[in-house]
């Protein structure tokens, strides 16, 4: 039988929008943003005599894209981003746009579609009581979509083994398991946030979401193909990156 979802657990963590009782952890660095190869960098130079070793299968030799040059036509594959049968997941979240998906511990975390893994978090390094801040997510994983939208999920139990920085992923991939690290509220979820990629070195107030991702989700959940791109340029039209 699914389990049934406590309305005051849920109530709580809206509320406190991923804040509180995280464990304490040890201080680690910033995870580093690494932007994708360039066709340019992953080819070899027609004037060369040998062409250059072919880079790894991980690693996308594509160009990079931004929500700003990405129509809201370029076809993509959606998915919704946790595996699983019972999950749950709300119109709002505390303090900006984002949402938090409510599923079992251990339930598989997948890559909302293809593209590049920018950043990830192997460290729970989010101290109780500590200012907002980029160690909130606990352990993490941002990707970088084919379709320009950057797609971020915190909280997580594990990042799969073989999900690096510059690796490329298909849609539905695995990156991790749901967890409660960093700020949770010691409830398992997903933190979920949409977001231009404005590719500044810890960006995370952007990282964390900027457009509400409900509709998305909905959509995505049934199978369709619902696409931010849009929404997500005109966000960083009106507000140049800044959050």
């Amino acid at each position: 039988m699914l389990r049934t979802l406590s309305g005051l657990t849920v109530l709580a963590l809206c509320l406190a929008g991923c804040g509180g009782n995280g464990a304490p952890g040890q201080a680690t660095e910033t995870p580093h943003f690494v932007p994708p190869l360039t066709s340019s960098q992953a080819a070899a130079p027609p004037s060369s005599p040998a062409a250059a070793p072919a880079a790894p299968a991980t690693i996308a030799p594509t160009p990079s894209r931004s929500a700003s040059t990405v129509t809201a036509n370029t076809k993509v594959k959606y998915v919704f981003p946790v595996k699983a049968s019972n999950v749950d997941w709300h119109t709002t979240h505390s303090k900006y746009k984002a949402t938090d998906i409510f599923a079992d511990c251990g339930e598989t975390v997948v890559a909302t579609t293809s593209g590049i893994v920018l950043e990830i978090s192997l460290k729970d390094a989010y101290v109780k009581g500590s200012p907002d801040g980029p160690n909130n997510g606990g352990l993490s994983v941002s990707l970088l979509g084919d379709d320009g939208v950057r797609y971020y999920g915190s909280h997580l139990s594990k990042v799969q083994s073989g999900i690096e920085k510059g690796v490329r992923v298909t849609a539905g991939q695995a990156l991790g398991k749901v967890g409660r690290t960093g700020n949770a509220n010691n409830v398992c979820h997903l933190h979920y946030g949409i977001s231009p990629p404005c590719a500044q070195v810890g960006d995370w107030k952007v990282r964390r979401g900027v457009v509400w991702p409900y509709s998305y989700l909905s959509s995505w959940r049934k199978g369709g193909g619902k696409s931010p791109v849009a929404e997500v340029a005109a966000w960083k039209r009106a507000h140049n990156c800044k959050a």
